[in-house]
């Protein structure tokens, strides 16, 4: 058979496994580029190695480990503690605080994922203690995290990046940023107008009690570098995952924390999900599959109405798989391909679409942030009600995130 057709079935094959099943598909992608590579395509091992991102495996490991750091330390529940406490009582506001709080968790590095186990726990006591819905509080926290999650200096951000500039789409960090912050912004402005925050408001002030203890040596220390950090990267452009391995090194020896849990914080499934969907995707694109691809994507729409769709495509894909494992690295590369063969569309919008149309779903009990928010729920709560609140939340988010893409993406798009 054609290698370019037998790569395309082993992407569909990832695909499909990654909806249906709880293998992780970094390892079936490896498993599968391997025979496709070398006895389908005929290449030498060598050869398929190349295709392994390693530059984003560095990255990646770096800001894990300077994170767990954080983490591990007690400085990410520090923090929240001192946000929380910035309500005063006033219990309306405390839903979009802990949206700004897990937004600017996951923004300065740990990624959605890691800021929703951060900040959920706490979020969903308080808000329970102050008569906050936990439908309302799950979708703020969840939203407030995948708003952050795109930024140039946080785990998934990396991602997108990294795949974005291998198609001639770098340059554009903070206006990809943007984009998901605002379609996230939206989704909790409309959560917290319909759930329950206007019953809040009329409430008036309620006691929030939030004990928060003094900074310890160790956790000072961490902010201090972890800022260093972010200055660093922002303002000097240094590698986020080179400089992340000195900083995360440093605090280590400075006694911030222990190695060895920090090596252990690390989410190692993610990491391979990522790099072995990354390394198929190479051999996608060197054996024509990728251009199978993009040949089936550009045939379900037209140039103008591309953003939409291509965001509903992947919401859809989003909301049972893993947005940053599987529907990034396998979408993202083949923006390029589906504009050509449309004959007209920005490459950057679409990719953008991309970007917000997979995340925006991404409170779906179904995913990582939406099974942390229900983890979270305070006892004497309807766990099972909060699951089928949130399931049809995140499907209502498939169309949402194609309308605001369709509408509004090239507002970023500069």
């Amino acid at each position: 058979m054609n290698p370019a057709v037998v790569s395309l079935l082993a992407l569909v094959a990832v695909i499909v496994a990654s909806l249906f099943s709880r293998v992780n598909v970094g390892v079936l992608a490896i498993a599968l580029a391997w025979p496709v590579a070398l006895y389908g395509a005929g290449w030498k091992a060598d050869a398929l190695m190349q295709t392994f991102p390693s530059s984003l495996f560095v990255t990646l490991l770096g800001v894990s480990l300077l994170f767990g750091v954080a983490q591990i330390n007690g400085t990410m529940d520090a923090v929240t503690a001192r946000a929380v406490r910035l309500c005063r009582g006033r219990a309306a506001l405390l839903p979009p605080l802990l949206f700004l709080v897990a937004c600017a968790v996951a923004t300065i590095g740990p990624g959605a994922i890691s800021a929703t186990a951060l900040v959920a726990p706490p979020a969903m006591a308080i808000g329970a203690a102050a008569g906050a819905p936990v439908f309302l509080m799950a979708l703020m926290v969840g939203n407030g995290a995948n708003a952050g999650n795109l930024s140039p200096i946080s785990a998934v951000g990396i991602i997108v990046q990294t795949l974005m500039r291998g198609v001639g789409l770098g340059g554009h960090e903070w206006s990809v940023w943007a984009a998901n912050f605002t379609a996230h912004a939206l989704a909790g402005l409309g959560a917290w107008l319909l759930f329950g925050g206007l019953a809040l408001l009329r409430r008036g002030r309620v006691d929030l009690v939030t004990t928060v203890m003094p900074l310890t040596s160790a956790q000072r220390v961490t902010v201090a570098v972890t800022t260093v950090w972010i200055l660093g990267v922002v303002i000097l452009k240094m590698h986020p995952g080179l400089s992340a391995f000195a900083a995360a090194g440093l605090l280590v020896l400075l006694g911030a924390a222990l190695d060895g849990p920090v090596v252990r914080s690390v989410p190692w499934s993610v990491v391979v999900m990522v790099c072995g969907v990354s390394m198929l995707i190479g051999v996608l694109e060197k054996t024509g599959g990728m251009d199978l691809f993009t040949t089936l994507l550009a045939s379900m729409t037209t140039p103008a109405t591309v953003n939409g769709a291509i965001a509903f495509v992947t919401g859809l894909i989003s909301t049972y798989s893993s947005t940053s494992g599987v529907v990034y690295p396998a979408f993202l590369p083949a923006v390029p391909g589906i504009v050509q063969k449309l004959g007209g569309g920005d490459p950057l919008q679409v990719a953008m679409s991309i970007n917000v149309g997979a995340a925006v779903v991404d409170v779906s009990p179904l995913s990582t942030i939406g099974a942390l928010a229900i983890a979270a729920i305070p006892a004497g709560e309807d766990a099972r009600a909060l699951f089928r609140k949130m399931l049809a939340w995140g499907l209502s988010m498939t169309v949402a995130g194609a309308i605001f893409c369709q509408g509004l993406i090239w507002v970023f798009a500069r």
